[in-house]
């Protein structure tokens, strides 16, 4: 549907197309491994729509990388503080990525657009008006997650490039009688909005994606993790394990009670324990072949999750992890990790990132080993680039 030709690449074909259906496709391919990045006191994964929108703007005016990375960084922070805002009614019924990123993508393309603070404003406003994301979809495994940041992304882009050419938006939109907060938030705090706006950097509080899977299902996972490797336990030698979890991962994570699909799977907290359990690791090739492993799907049933004050009570600046796991010859084991691996505190490393960021773009089979080496070269430095290009050749 989108132009066959145009400033802004997409990245998973290398066609070129025009920077709002590269923002929208790079966006949705972004979301679909379940290995972008997030925040967790947003419960929002900002590279998902910052970076492809950057991306396609920067494509299409020539900025250097710098301005490139000002541009991301800005999404980031509005992102985030916004997702802040909206409070956790909001992430009850709202996919959060699908509604703040909208407004995280219009600040990263405003920014690389130039916007003075009137326009950005305005740009604010339109975003706001299409901002949406509804968690219903996990009900029926539906494609919809990676609609959300293909829309957001692009929706974001559009509501800076019409600002630009003067299009005006709602002067209030986040706290106005009709506004966002309005239709979507019972518990809306404004003082999260301005919260230590040039001190606190909130791009550095976002956590990397160890496992391919809903970052709900992480603390638990590495949780059991700690459990099988201290007392190294087989599959086989564990009848139940009890994942203790704040409301949020049940409200997500509840619904998929029998995951069909793979993507599904990733929603389930009883596959991807199973797959820690059975594999010791819930990464992209274990999720892939999880429907032929017989070990990993029988604890479908014997892993359940219970609300946990303490959890609950820490979330969502805090995503505890902690089970309880019980064996066959009826001992008892406990587990816990008060950061999970890559939250800041216990982050990936360089190499990490970078082994990571290989096997996503290989899996996707959209560059070949050889391509790998010199993107990643040259993404490290892109902030000295002086004017941002296309990323792989066509």
């Amino acid at each position: 549907m989108g132009p066959s030709d145009g400033p802004s690449e997409i990245l998973t074909t290398r066609k070129m197309t025009s920077p709002f259906f590269a923002a929208f496709v790079n966006g949705a391919a972004s979301h679909i491994s379940e290995q972008d990045d997030v925040h967790n006191g947003s419960v929002f994964h900002p590279a998902a729509v910052v970076f492809p929108t950057a991306l396609a703007a920067a494509q299409q005016t020539g900025v250097s990388g710098k301005n490139f990375i000002t541009a991301c960084v800005a999404g980031y922070e509005v992102g985030i503080r916004i997702g802040e805002f909206l409070g956790r009614s909001h992430y009850k019924v709202f996919h959060t990525t699908g509604t703040a990123g909208t407004f995280a993508a219009a600040a990263a393309a405003g920014s690389i657009y130039d916007l003075d603070n009137y326009k950005m404003a305005h740009a604010f406003g339109s975003a706001g008006t299409q901002s949406a994301g509804l968690w219903e979809f996990l009900r029926d495994a539906a494609d919809s997650k990676q609609l959300h940041t293909g829309k957001s992304a692009a929706e974001g882009l559009l509501a800076a490039w019409v600002a630009g050419e003067g299009f005006t938006g709602a002067s209030r939109i986040l706290e106005g009688q009709q506004g966002v907060a309005a239709g979507m938030s019972s518990d809306a705090d404004p003082e999260y909005l301005l919260h230590g706006l040039g001190d606190r950097w909130c791009v550095l509080e976002t956590s990397f994606k160890f496992h391919a899977s809903c970052r709900h299902t992480h603390p638990a996972a590495d949780a059991l993790l700690k459990v099988v490797l201290e007392q190294d336990l087989a599959p086989q030698d564990i009848a139940h394990v009890t994942a203790h979890v704040h409301q949020g991962a049940i409200d997500v994570l509840g619904s998929v009670t029998n995951p069909v699909s793979v993507h599904q799977t990733k929603f389930s907290m009883p596959a991807t324990l199973g797959l820690i359990a059975a594999r010791r690791k819930a990464g992209l090739s274990e999720f892939a072949a999880v429907f032929d492993d017989e070990v990993a799907l029988s604890f479908l049933d014997r892993v359940t999750m219970e609300l946990d004050a303490e959890v609950d009570t820490a979330y969502p600046k805090q995503w505890i992890g902690k089970v309880t796991v019980t064996t066959k010859n009826q001992s008892s084991f406990t587990g816990r990790v008060d950061e999970p691996k890559g939250d800041p505190g216990n982050t990936l490393s360089r190499e990490e990132l970078d082994t990571k960021a290989r096997s996503l773009a290989l899996s996707g089979r959209a560059v070949e080993p050889i391509e790998i080496d010199s993107l990643m070269k040259n993404l490290w430095k892109i902030d000295t680039v002086p004017i941002v290009t296309r990323l792989l050749t066509p």
